[in-house]
């Protein structure tokens, strides 16, 4: 998906900041229970229009998959014009009927698309009445991808359709601007998961201003685990760091404690946010060399601890149903060959080379904290934790120029991964993307 720029959201996010109360940054989980009237729910971001020819049984799969991780339901971004659309939401919709899972739509608003009223009122109409439409106060849950230049269509939409809960995606504004705008909306949705330009991590400030200019109505939380996409012939080419992203946005969801969490994505393989295995047809023309052996699905294993841990508000007395893990790494060191004139974040400038680090990154999920030896090529170290919150414990492991097989052991568990190479990949670049398993 396009991403759009984040210049406004910056200077809108900045000029909010220094106007905000200075406790606006210590706001607690207990001060952020009485937020919206939503369940509080998670749902991963899935791209309809990578579903051309996809069968219903694709789709049990997929939501049986989702489901297992603790994912309540699927956020449906779609586009106008797609052939494909109206058989893929009723597949997506019979399938989710069928599995007790929630679906609501994301009207996908960049700027290559146009949608009219009477599309998105016919969109709304047709699936809000299935069981699995997710609704909030008996209103059908509607958000988007951008989109705030059509904020004035809203009113039409809620009169043609007898209401909505409205939850736009509209991070090109920032929090200030999205205040602007509480006339027209039921809450927010920020895009704004990953680190910006030059930013090894994130923090949690910006999710809090949001909460401050909503008050009462909803937030909805971006969490994504990675993001690199090199696809030049449309303009996009960059890497924003990850090396401890996973663990560090799934801790800050303890922090803010949003109305809703959306995970960013389901199946974005171009933008190797994904958290599954590659599927063919998914994935977008010149993105297969980073994409195909990449796997993400052990990227879900830590899902159902912290989901519950949100659902309930702390981690407190919230139990793992088995120690694990999930490692992830890239399989070329960074400086193996060239960097494809990727660049670190999105809007950056400096090469991605500085944004990330050859390391081995592992979240355990364990009952009580302890080392892991990381073996890479036959060389182990044990490694202690470098953070934690309730039961997960992030580790972090330099390569120091080693190669070969990854393996991570603790508690009489062991699995092994994907060799580290220095040989450079066929495209002469450095992939940028992670491998992942499960311990």
């Amino acid at each position: 998906m396009l991403l759009k720029s984040i210049a406004v959201a910056l200077a809108a996010f900045t000029g909010l900041a220094s106007a905000m109360p200075a406790d606006v940054t210590a706001q607690t989980a207990s001060t952020l229970q009485t937020r919206a009237n939503v369940p509080r729910s998670v749902f991963a971001h899935y791209m309809l229009g990578l579903t051309s020819g996809q069968s219903y049984e694709e789709w049990q799969t997929e939501i049986s998959d989702a489901k297992g991780s603790g994912i309540d339901g699927f956020a449906l971004n779609a586009g106008p014009d797609d052939a494909w659309n109206a058989d893929q939401l009723a597949n997506a919709f019979n399938a989710a009927d069928a599995a007790g899972f929630k679906l609501f739509i994301s009207f996908d608003m960049g700027d290559q698309y146009n949608w009219s009223v009477d599309q998105v009122v016919s969109w709304v109409n047709s699936w809000k009445g299935r069981s699995s439409y997710f609704n909030v106060d008996g209103l059908p849950f509607v958000s988007t991808f951008g989109g705030p230049g059509w904020a004035d269509n809203w009113a039409a939409v809620r009169s043609g359709t007898g209401g909505i809960f409205l939850v736009p995606e509209w991070a090109a504004l920032g929090p200030a601007g999205v205040a602007t705008h509480l006339d027209k909306i039921d809450g927010a949705f920020s895009w704004n998961a990953w680190p910006k330009a030059n930013g090894q991590i994130m923090f949690p400030e910006e999710d809090m201003a949001y909460q401050q200019v909503l008050g009462e109505k909803a937030y909805m939380m971006g969490v994504s685990p990675y993001f690199y996409v090199d696809l030049p012939n449309w303009g996009k080419n960059w890497y924003s760091s990850s090396d401890s992203l996973w663990f560090d946005r799934l801790k800050m969801t303890q922090e803010v404690m949003p109305s809703l969490i959306q995970i960013i994505t389901w199946n974005d393989y171009s933008e190797s946010s994904y958290i599954k295995a590659p599927v063919a047809h998914q994935i977008v023309s010149g993105a297969e060399v980073y994409v195909n052996g990449y796997d993400h699905t052990a990227l879900r294993f830590v899902l159902p601890y912290f989901i519950s841990s949100y659902k309930a508000g702390t981690t407190d007395g919230i139990n793992i149903d088995s120690e694990g893990a999930v490692v992830w790494y890239r399989t070329t060191p960074k400086n193996v060959c060239g960097d494809g004139g990727t660049v670190w974040g999105q809007g950056g400038s400096q090469s991605v080379t500085l944004g990330t680090e050859d390391v081995v990154s592992v979240i355990a999920l364990l009952d009580t904290a302890g080392t892991v030896d990381i073996s890479v090529g036959g060389v182990t170290t044990t490694a202690s934790p470098i953070n934690q919150i309730g039961k997960a414990y992030h580790y972090k492991v330099p390569l120091d120029g080693r190669t070969g097989e990854v393996t991570v052991s603790f508690n009489g568990r062991s699995a092994t991964g994907p060799s580290i190479t220095t040989a450079c990949p066929a495209t002469g670049n450095v992939n940028f993307n992670a491998v992942s398993f499960q311990v």
